[in-house]
């Protein structure tokens, strides 16, 4: 089994399986945030392994959306990646499709931060600029209040994350913003490879 997976590897596994821009950018902005989060939470010298579990963590999604994680151990073993991957990208659907629960503080960020980076790019989508580098949180928290505004994002996971996590919602919707914007160029550098 492989013990390290590099982001860039991790890509090219993803593109494998998945096609559409829509599905590469949240992969890529999922991996951009944890490797920044790792970073601000004390974990800099695994941010890569952060990253790399973001970019991972919907690798089955496109191919399986009624199924989503059921396959991936298999998917992920095929590749060559370790158990503790498969195990960390298995614990973001706790609750929802997977009954894998988050062990480490990672896994915990991740399904934190999975479905509120969809609230914060459909809000950044918004504005004049089309950015989060120049949303204040109480912008965010306006957005994230109105239930019609990114309807598909999921409040009540956002807020079992936080619980999840120990944070408040608050300190989950600024760090999660404050990575977005610390990695945004990051992201559109990125995808501008396929989008």
């Amino acid at each position: 089994m492989r013990t390290t997976v590099t982001p860039e590897e991790a890509f090219a596994m993803i593109c494998k399986y998945n096609t559409e821009p829509f599905h590469l950018r949240h992969a890529v902005t999922v991996s951009c945030t944890m490797r920044e989060m790792a970073k601000t939470l004390g974990y800099a010298d695994e941010s890569e392994y952060w990253a790399a579990v973001g970019m991972l963590h919907d690798i089955d999604f496109e191919k399986y959306p009624e199924n989503h994680l059921e396959n991936t151990p298999e998917i992920l073993r095929s590749e060559g990646i370790s158990e503790d991957v498969i195990h960390a990208v298995c614990a973001h659907g706790y609750g929802i499709c997977s009954d894998v629960e988050p062990e480490l503080e990672m896994e915990k960020v991740l399904f934190a931060c999975d479905e509120l980076t969809g609230l914060v790019w459909a809000a950044a989508k918004m504005r004049p600029s089309r950015s989060c580098t120049d949303m204040e949180l109480s912008s965010l928290k306006k957005k994230y209040k109105d239930k019609k505004f990114a309807a598909g994002c999921s409040r009540e996971i956002i807020q079992r994350g936080a619980d999840m996590l120990g944070w408040t919602l608050e300190d989950l919707l600024q760090k999660t913003l404050d990575a977005m914007k610390a990695s945004e160029s990051e992201v559109n550098d990125f995808c501008s490879r396929f989008e």
